[in-house]
């Protein structure tokens, strides 16, 4: 049987290895000159394989039940003993799971040396225009210069996010032009856009804190570490941790606001009471010399803008409030939400209209919370659409 796989990215070279296992000829077929270009970015280069703590509510979807049933049928167990026979000795960060090499470079040469053991055939810069079905229900994947017959197609063309070349939304082309449902892309854990003209003020702080998410005045989600404040708005874990609701949100017209607290280890009368002790202590000081040691110097303007008294302070340093216009884009978008819609694949991730074709990776609607829960996505998702597709004409 012939499978061929669009997209040489994480989940890609993960479908071509279980494909391959089965005896099947599989060929890859990647745009950009060497497969795993995005996957050397992850992590800062350090590549976040997954993470230990698999919660729900770390993928996010318009099927989360249906992402739930597909992810349990791949454990975080078993994607660590795929790593561990591929040679990948990892080390446990807090949750966090890292070769520990600390290389992504190790992770992608061990997929890389096992899908050649298995005899897959890498074809790079090779760029897919089309997928067709035949009448006899097998397809042919057109690129420029070739078509590639093909009884299973698996397509992992990942998104439009990040900067590396060839991230593209080329997998929901496919889809829109073979009918299947999907969910226009979007930016997703990136930074944000606020309006204002005092973020020049602040650019280049980052400090520790928690942004909670208003939608049309209502707070939905709030996050807590290191916030980094920029020429244009807010970015750091937390903003990106929010950021795909507020994407989302602003392209159904809500107003977007992002509540930032620089000081979330007290409550507001509480700190307001330390300001007026280290007054108490320091009767020589003013407001300004009393905010030092508290907060960065350049946030020391913003907590007095609304005042000098103490308590009008601390509410100035607890809720400062900032309307999001807008993402920093796909190309500082660590992934994209939107996708195939899994309701139009089954739980082996095959397409319901067109059997023997299947989808995997970033380009299904599924998107991870920081903390290598979209690569987990990519090794199951991959797994089980590989394992799937040669298994299918056994049965």
């Amino acid at each position: 049987m012939n499978i061929v796989i669009v997209g040489g990215g994480a989940a890609g070279l993960t479908a071509a290895i279980f494909a391959a296992g089965q005896g099947h000829t599989v060929t890859v077929l990647e745009q950009n000159e060497k497969p795993g270009k995005k996957l050397l970015a992850t992590g800062n280069g350090r590549c976040n394989l997954t993470n230990v703590d698999q919660k729900k509510e770390c993928y996010r979807s318009s099927r989360p039940e249906k992402a739930a049933r597909i992810l349990e049928q791949f454990p975080v167990s078993s994607v660590i003993s795929f790593f561990t026979e591929l040679g990948i000795y990892t080390k446990n960060r807090d949750g966090w799971i890292y070769p520990n090499s600390g290389q992504a470079s190790a992770v992608l040469a061990v997929l890389l040396m096992e899908a050649q053991h298995r005899k897959v055939k890498m074809k790079t810069r090779e760029t897919v225009t089309a997928i067709t079905r035949e009448t006899d229900g097998s397809y042919l994947v057109h690129t420029r210069g070739w078509k590639y017959p093909a009884d299973r197609v698996i397509v992992t063309t990942g998104s439009p996010a990040s900067e590396i070349a060839g991230s593209s939304a080329d997998g929901l082309q496919f889809a829109d032009e073979l009918g299947i449902r999907s969910i226009p892309f979007a930016p997703a854990l990136c930074p944000l856009k606020c309006s204002g003209a005092e973020f020049q003020k602040w650019s280049g702080v980052r400090a520790d804190g928690r942004v909670t998410l208003f939608l049309d005045g209502v707070p939905v989600v709030s996050e807590s570490g290191e916030l980094q404040l920029t020429s244009y708005g807010i970015s750091g874990i937390p903003v990106f941790q929010v950021s795909r609701y507020a994407v989302r949100a602003l392209e159904e017209g809500a107003l977007v606001e992002a509540e930032l607290d620089f000081f979330p280890d007290m409550e507001e009368d509480t700190f307001a009471a330390l300001l007026n002790h280290r007054m108490m202590s320091c009767t020589y000081k003013t407001q300004e010399e009393l905010l030092i040691g508290l907060l960065p110097d350049k946030l020391i303007p913003l907590a007095l803008r609304n005042g000098r008294e103490l308590d009008v302070i601390a509410h100035a340093v607890k809720h400062v409030r900032l309307k999001v216009k807008d993402s920093a884009g796909f190309e500082r978008a660590q992934v994209s939400s939107g996708g195939v819609d899994l309701a139009e694949v089954s739980d082996q991730l095959e397409s319901l209209r067109y059997p023997g074709l299947y989808f995997a990776g970033e380009v299904l609607d599924v998107d991870g919370a920081c903390g290598g829960y979209n690569l987990h996505w990519a090794w199951v998702t991959g797994a089980i659409a590989g394992f799937s597709a040669a298994k299918e004409e056994e049965e």
